[in-house]
């Protein structure tokens, strides 16, 4: 028969006790969640996914540390993931190959987490097709203009009707438009959209400017079949076009590099894109690699402050990252991310206007 103890204690005293149970419950949790997940989850982007991978590889070499699980799922994934919530049903680092805006920001503060936003590199979008057929020569307004869902015609706007490249500017190939690409979820996609569709196109036409139309709807891309939305795995959109040489495809620059032996880039603009395109900036089609790390879970998941500080030692011009096609940060932006990985200065609506 158990034995039951009755203790009389004072209000202090209780206090004491209440906070030394409230105390364990907690230590108990932290343990069993810690016992649960001890190695570092982290989703998001298909374009800085290649490159995490190779971190968490090299980190994994460490017989201390278990090697990061990295998963896919595109930008909105990295950045939703990350302020889903705290606990470690929760990613602890989401990646994004577009930056995180306000609103995705304000998501994380109606969940309670704070995150720091820590740039990796640069990357260029491409436009590829396969190397057995002639390499597209394009103006960027030109590619807007053919992907984007709607454009000026006897003074509206309505759907895109151009079936060829040839319909779109007459100097171009007569050749039905094709282009594979990420869905909405990407941050290739919506950075494609903003830097080819709005600005290079829609911002600059007179007649889109006449009509009144925001430049910022034409981000939109055709659903008529022209573009065609392949899925986050950038591999599956190489491989269609190794099969089909009138096909076109969408997506970073790493990919490109690493299979520059069957596709080649358009050139956009005049320029094709290389690492020296578009680290001096002439490949206007670019944009800056992310990922945000929660705050909540830096002390609780091992291996977090490792991982960040593994990124830095493969940030050399010939180092990993850049061999398998990031373009490298400039030495004072890798100094400031350096300072970021240990400050973890938490990110602000202010540092994104």
């Amino acid at each position: 028969m158990p034995l039951v103890y009755v203790i009389n204690i004072n209000s202090q005293e209780e206090l004491t006790v209440k906070k030394l149970i409230t105390g364990l419950f907690i230590y108990v949790l932290c343990t069993h969640s810690a016992i649960a997940r001890d190695y570092i989850s982290i989703a998001g982007s298909s374009t800085v996914l290649p490159f995490a991978t190779i971190v968490a590889e090299q980190l994994g070499r460490n017989f201390n540390q278990k090697t990061p699980v990295v998963e896919s799922g595109g930008s909105s994934v990295g950045k939703k993931g990350v302020c889903d919530g705290t606990g470690l049903q929760f990613i602890d680092i989401g990646n994004a190959s577009s930056r995180m805006k306000v609103k995705e920001l304000e998501y994380c503060s109606k969940n309670g987490v704070q995150v720091t936003e820590i740039k990796v590199g640069y990357d260029g979008i491409v436009l590829a097709n396969s190397k057995n057929a002639p390499r597209l020569q394009i103006s960027l307004a030109d590619l807007g203009k053919a992907l984007t869902a709607k454009v000026p015609v006897n003074g509206e706007m309505v759907d895109n009707p151009y079936k060829t490249w040839k319909d779109v500017n007459p100097a171009l190939p007569d050749l039905a438009i094709k282009v594979y690409g990420p869905p909405t979820t990407s941050g290739t996609r919506a950075s494609f959209a903003e830097i080819v569709n709005e600005k290079a196109y829609c911002k600059k036409d007179a007649e889109v400017k006449a009509i009144g139309y925001k430049a910022k709807q034409c981000r939109a891309m055709r659903t008529d079949g022209a573009y065609v939305e392949a899925g986050e795995q950038d591999n599956l959109i190489v491989q269609k076009l190794q099969d089909d040489k009138d096909a076109f495809g969408i997506f970073g620059f790493s990919y490109l590099d690493q299979n520059s032996d069957t596709i080649q880039g358009a050139e956009l603009s005049g320029v094709v894109p290389s690492f020296e395109a578009i680290g001096d900036g002439s490949y206007k089609a670019s944009r800056a690699l992310f990922f945000y790390v929660k705050h909540n879970h830096v002390e609780v998941v091992p291996g977090i402050h490792a991982y960040m500080k593994e990124w830095t030692k493969h940030w050399g011009e010939d180092g990993a990252l850049a061999d398998a096609g990031m373009i490298p940060l400039g030495e004072a932006e890798k100094l400031e991310m350096i300072a970021r990985m240990k400050e973890l200065p938490v990110l602000k609506a202010d540092d994104l206007k």
